[in-house]
């Protein structure tokens, strides 16, 4: 297994976002970040051999960082064809032994059914919501928490700093629990007008949560 320093440099080859859509909240996850997060699930056994699934995949940095690390498939879920566009060249440019199956569709509703996607063992999930920060669009991590209570064994997310106890009461209602949270900063450039420096960091939250299945699949964790 490479180290997170290592995955980080293969991921900061990762375009972003050609034309973002603030409505959607598109930010690119840093590699940093990204690097952090997958490195923590392959060490916890969630990603080789594993379906990993990335729920607004965006230009696929997650699904990339699972590919790299030797998921057995990766599903890459992102609204805007625009971005799956540029997470395809991205595939291309780190050259994972993994294919990623992009796939166009709405996150909170996806096209996937999980007796598919369990057919090679558990599922994980890894994503970056939106966080619900625009007018409009609050709490809109609920609707993809809502998603990966249906399909995922397993799930890594990344959610607003001080989520802590929304995703410990939803996951607990939704028959999961948190096993690991930890803190993070996404250090993210300027990307819309409206935004006044250069850059800025945004403290936020990775949790791991372990979903009940009810027996319908092998624990995740274990091999």
């Amino acid at each position: 297994m490479s180290s997170r320093r290592a995955l980080e440099g293969e991921l900061a080859v990762v375009a972003g976002f050609a034309d973002p859509t603030a409505s959607l909240e598109q930010y690119p996850t840093p590699a940093d970040v990204a690097a952090h997060v997958v490195h923590l699930a392959d060490l916890r056994g969630d990603v080789a051999g594993r379906t990993v699934v990335d729920l607004g995949a965006g230009t696929g940095m997650f699904a990339l960082g699972a590919a790299l690390r030797g998921a057995a498939r990766v599903v890459g879920v992102e609204l805007d064809a625009g971005a799956l566009g540029v997470a395809r060249e991205n595939e291309r440019r780190v050259g994972a032994r993994t294919e990623v199956h992009w796939v166009c569709g709405d996150a909170t509703r996806p096209p996937l059914a999980r007796d598919r996607l369990t057919a090679e063992g558990p599922v994980t999930v890894i994503m970056n919501p939106p966080f619900g920060a625009q007018t409009g669009n609050e709490h809109a991590d609920r609707a993809f928490l809502e998603t990966v209570a249906d399909l995922a064994d397993v799930s890594y997310s990344v959610h607003n700093a001080g989520s802590r106890e929304f995703v410990e009461s939803f996951a607990g209602d939704a028959g999961g629990g948190v096993t690991d949270a930890f803190a993070a900063t996404l250090t993210l450039d300027r990307t819309y007008d409206h935004q006044t420096s250069e850059s800025a960091d945004v403290d936020a939250e990775v949790f791991r949560i372990e979903w009940d299945r009810g027996g319908d699949s092998p624990p995740a964790g274990d091999d």
